[in-house]
């Protein structure tokens, strides 16, 4: 079978890649190339179509083939110009390991413009897992956080400010900046302002917005941080915007940058992109692309029952929306209004207890939970059931309230510790020789993991930073609480940890 035809003009009424893939499965090809299932549900793919369905199967194609993906002007082309376009960009890259490919891949790009990135200490593990590979040295800068939750907002640009101040006073100026917005809990920083303030310190602004990659199609909706100056944005398209788990987007903003990170984002991505990525979630990207551009409409709708969810939260007695309040924190200039955290403590039960409780008794699922909150999320296309879960929560509370007698599950968390010193390259510590040692004897030691307490999810300590008697005590306090988890940990209750050996002779190699 020859190539599939091209078409030449394409607009945001059009899917291209996604219709490129249905054109070769209507096409009946006879495939004698991988993927081992054929492409064909009768013939190769039979227990894949009996999950999925014939089409899944159907259009499972691989790369490198005429008329969808091969050439400058290839649909897959034409879908990346149309993605771009859509979310404000100059350019777009279409993701098949998730937001986390997003990040590894800006940690490795603007190492190309120095070796020192101002982080906000409640980033993401994988921008952490980039910064480490690509040999960076971070400072870090700590967000806002609502210690009656234990929830980490973000930065305020006269934070930023500081602390770039900071680091350039003491002779370690900053080439990147690596901020968080929106957070898990809805709350939007000031991008325009953090852009504006980081490009007057000669650094580029990375943008984790996993959160919101439906911001700015509907005017209720916060912009997109691309039209407010960011340089980079990892975008995390099936979280809210409607694609394939797994798939997500890395937008390149048109700054004083953008001609300087092209190219090493572009040498960047071959090195954390699959050589054979997947045509059902590049599709599913193009698919919700144009799903975002051409339904306002149902946008409109999936906001109008998230207010309406809002709306019958606050007429209960048991529970409250907690980013009514969120105007209480400097950082915050706007709110995802598809995100519900939902204050559940007056049950005197933990928020874990209501989300599990709803989910073996209900059948709903909310996104998160926390000692005292559950966190619902409403796709930008999507229109829950807000009656069924009423229905749930209210039952739910009742349970609980009925079953209180004993000690209140809820308990307060120490306060974040400060970091410790970095003594070592991430990189360095991580990859050194490292031995298991206790609690006690960790202390002043250099740490070789990264541990993350939750809540609320800020990374006490990162490969190459001093371990402090308070860091110590403040993990140890979390573990051992009913609602507490300590992500990285070498043991649950955090009675070991694991250091560098010799930091001498691992700095040395």
């Amino acid at each position: 079978m020859k190539g599939m035809p091209i078409e030449n003009h394409v607009t945001q009424q059009d899917a291209p890649y996604a219709s490129a893939l249905e054109r070769y499965a209507d096409a009946g090809p006879q495939s004698l190339m991988v993927p081992g299932h054929g492409c064909a549900p009768e013939a190769g793919g039979e227990h894949l179509a009996k999950l999925f369905g014939d089409r899944a199967v159907q259009l499972d194609v691989p790369l490198m083939l005429d008329g969808i993906d091969l050439g400058p002007g290839s649909p897959l082309a034409q879908a990346l110009e149309l993605a771009a376009g859509a979310w404000g960009a100059r350019r777009t890259w279409f993701l098949t390991n998730g937001a986390s490919q997003g990040n590894r891949t800006a940690a490795f790009a603007v190492r190309g413009l120095g070796e020192r990135v101002l982080m906000q200490r409640s980033s993401h593990s994988s921008f952490t897992d980039g910064v480490l590979l690509a040999g960076l040295i971070p400072a870090f800068v700590a967000p806002n956080v609502d210690h009656d939750h234990g929830i980490a907002h973000g930065l305020t640009p006269e934070v930023l400010d500081e602390a770039l101040s900071t680091e350039a006073d003491a002779g370690r100026a900053v080439q990147s900046v690596y901020v968080v917005s929106p957070s898990y809990f809805g709350s939007t920083a000031d991008v325009a302002g953090l852009a504006r303030v980081a490009h007057s310190h000669g650094a580029a602004l990375i943008v984790d917005g996993a959160w919101g990659a439906h911001f700015g199609f509907h005017d209720d909706l916060p912009e997109s941080p691309v039209r407010l100056g960011a340089d980079l944005v990892i975008s995390s398209t099936h979280k809210l915007a409607g694609s394939f788990t797994q798939s997500a987007m890395l937008h390149m903003g048109d700054t004083e940058f953008a001609d300087r990170l092209e190219p090493l984002v572009n040498r960047s991505y071959t090195m954390t992109a699959s050589t054979s990525a997947s045509a059902l979630l590049m599709g599913s990207l193009d698919s919700a692309r144009h799903a975002l551009m051409n339904g306002k409409e149902q946008i409109g709708r999936s906001i109008e029952l998230s207010e309406e969810f809002r709306e019958r939260l606050r007429a209960s007695e048991y529970f409250t929306v907690i980013s009514d309040d969120f105007g209480d924190f400097p950082d915050i200039v706007s709110v995802d209004p598809l995100r519900i955290p939902i204050d559940v403590s007056r049950l005197g039960k933990s928020g874990h207890w209501v989300r599990d409780r709803m989910i073996s008794e209900y059948g709903v699922y909310f996104e998160m939970s926390t000692a005292t909150t559950i966190v619902a999320v409403i796709g930008a296309l999507a229109t829950p059931d807000i009656d069924r879960v009423m229905a749930g929560l209210e039952a739910v509370a009742a349970e609980a309230l009925e079953s209180n007698g004993g000690p209140s599950e809820l308990g307060a968390f120490p306060e974040l510790p400060e970091a410790g010193t970095l003594r070592m390259l991430p990189r360095a510590a991580f990859f050194a020789e490292s031995i298991v040692v206790t609690a006690h004897q960790a202390i002043g030691q250099i740490s070789a993991d990264t541990l993350a307490a939750y809540p609320p999810g800020i990374p006490n300590l990162v490969p190459g930073e001093e371990i402090t008697e308070e860091t110590v005590t403040f993990l140890q306090a979390v573990a051992s609480s009913p609602t507490g988890y300590v992500r990285g940990a070498a043991d649950p209750l955090v009675a070991t940890f694991r250091v560098v050996r010799d930091p001498l002779t691992a700095s040395a190699n």
